[in-house]
């Protein structure tokens, strides 16, 4: 059984800077693409940015140059660092990471997701 624990989500004012982790844990036998993907209120959801096991890293236009997407593969973490955040970055951030577990094949798992609010 494996879980992925989102953190660092909350309210910020246009301009400013959060941090984004997931983490995750159980019986992991190997990780491979993890990602970032969003939903604000009335919209589908999209992707944010990915980082392979090799630290390729591939972002939404949207994003570029604002965020940065990195991991530690030691400790089974990604980490989104949002800079110069606005308003249309609201929404509810979900991580989700492709592992395989001890008694599984490949599988896309899911965090909780986590509130961003950027105020105007």
């Amino acid at each position: 059984q494996v879980q992925l624990v989102e953190s660092g989500g909350g309210l910020v004012q246009a301009g400013g800077s959060q941090r984004l982790s997931c983490a995750a844990s159980g019986t992991i036998f190997s990780i491979n693409t993890m990602g970032w993907y969003r939903q604000a209120p009335g919209k589908q959801r999209e992707l944010v940015a990915t980082i392979t096991t090799g630290g390729t890293t591939n972002y939404a236009d949207s994003v570029k140059g604002r965020f940065t997407i990195s991991r530690d593969n030691v400790k089974n973490t990604m980490f989104l660092q949002m800079n110069s955040l606005k308003p249309e970055d609201t929404a509810v951030y979900y991580c989700n990471v492709r592992m395989r577990t001890y008694n599984t094949g490949w599988n896309d798992y899911w965090g909780q997701g986590t509130q961003v609010t950027v105020s105007s």
